[in-house]
């Protein structure tokens, strides 16, 4: 049963430790989502994020953090969007690849600083924008000079060291330690969304009520069928005879998931969405030629479905695009190949690869159609319900990111278990 393995879990004294670390440092990322840069109107603040709902969705990524204009305002943004740059850009540049690809263990530590090196002038480009639009939108006190290169810096810094907490967590908790951090941010505001459901309860709005536990639970077993389904591609070994002994000769399977690229299209997606409402907001209120523009993009997004549809179809283009970066059925085809595996029916080497672009072609869709309901998700919900908190509640994204790290963490924990099982003979 679960709860034995709870108690397993709390009686190894490493995996206890684990555990409890990972807690600690949930907690000391709370404390920072809470601690405000000076000089915020609280009534502007409010009606500034119901106006922009692409600001919203960033909010729930940074677990309230934005929202409360913290210290840690801008989360795992900046790293996460250093790291998707730099691996778009080994299609471009080969040395990259070969470095990404290629260069075994040491490649990737030195690819993973060019990341954490990225990370800081984007932060610090992103706190600066930021800062300069809350500032003309009246929600925090205009900066001088000093005090704006102070907020910046501290913004910078707070987003440095939750990626530094972030790469702790994955060097000695359990699991991957940003996907965490994120999973603590979406899960810390669900209590005070649920307070807000029950404070604001009235008789008329059971109807609602019943069709959101119903969406909820469809969301949840629909993000579990699609984030765990595979497409398994037999896969047999042949066999080699060395002097006496037989090698080889088993069979086995190629998992090929249905959603390979996981949550990164619609974290990509929405840091695209987020550039036009930011580029708006500052050219708010200038005339001519520009004021056109502003006018025209800040109608475009305020539209719900134009919004809806652009979203949509940047998630499907992101997820063939982040699967195509991540996934190569050249390198799969050449590594079967050395160790003596093939397709049953299919030769090795070229035609190996074709037929798994054949396969990945054919799955990669169904992926792509159900990321991007996803991502439409919070928007449907409150359109039927009428309801805004309900969006945020049982969001599509948040529930994948939450399901994903929860099922992630607990093959960790099984795997961590089992492991001092084999220990014990």
């Amino acid at each position: 049963m679960w709860y034995e393995k709870v108690i397993q879990l709390f009686k190894i004294k490493d995996l206890r430790n684990k555990i409890l670390f990972v807690l600690g440092i949930f907690a000391l990322f709370r404390i920072m989502a809470n601690i405000p840069i000076p000089g915020i109107n609280p009534e502007n603040l409010k009606s500034f994020f119901e106006q922009f709902q692409v600001l919203g969705l960033l909010n729930l990524f940074t677990g309230g953090a934005l929202e409360r204009l913290s210290i840690v305002m801008l989360g795992l943004g900046p790293y996460i969007t250093a790291t998707i740059i730099l691996q778009l850009l080994t299609m471009i540049f080969p040395q990259l690849e070969e470095l990404y690809k290629e260069s075994g263990e040491e490649g990737k530590k030195k690819f993973e600083q060019y990341g954490r090196i990225v990370t800081v002038p984007l932060a610090a480009l992103q706190a600066f924008s930021m800062l300069t639009l809350f500032s003309k939108q009246g929600i925090i006190t205009e900066l001088g000079f000093t005090a704006k290169i102070s907020a910046i810096l501290t913004i910078t810094a707070g987003s440095i060291f939750l990626m530094w907490l972030g790469e702790l967590l994955s060097e000695k908790g359990i699991g991957n330690g940003v996907s965490l951090l994120i999973f603590a941010g979406i899960i810390a505001d669900f209590p005070r969304n649920i307070g807000q459901m029950i404070a604001t309860y009235e008789s008329s709005m059971l109807a609602s009520y019943l069709i959101f536990f119903l969406m909820a639970l469809l969301i949840i077993a629909g993000v579990v069928l699609i984030n765990e389904a595979r497409r398994n591609i037999p896969i047999t070994y042949a066999k080699r005879i060395k002097g006496r002994m037989v090698y080889g000769g088993a069979s086995t399977y190629l998992p090929l998931s249905v959603n390979p690229a996981g949550v990164m299209p619609i974290i990509f997606a929405l840091s695209i969405l987020t550039f036009p409402s930011m580029i708006t907001s500052f050219l708010s209120g200038a005339g001519g030629f520009w004021g056109k523009i502003s006018q025209f993009v800040e109608g475009f997004f305020n539209n719900t479905l134009a919004y809806g549809l652009t979203y949509f179809a940047l998630v499907f283009i992101f997820t063939y695009f982040y699967t195509l970066i991540t996934f190569e059925p050249k390198s799969i085809a050449d590594n079967l190949k050395k160790m003596g595996g093939f397709v049953p029916g299919i030769r090795p080497g070229e035609s190996t690869a074709k037929f798994l672009e054949f396969v990945l072609n054919r799955v990669l869709p169904i992926g792509a159609l159900f990321l991007g309901s996803i991502a439409l998700m919070p928007t449907i919900i409150q359109v039927i319900t009428k309801i805004a908190v309900f969006s945020f509640l049982v969001g599509g994204t948040s529930i994948l990111i939450l399901v994903s790290v929860a099922l992630e963490t607990m093959r960790e924990i099984e795997a961590q278990l089992e492991m001092r099982e084999y220990d014990t003979f």
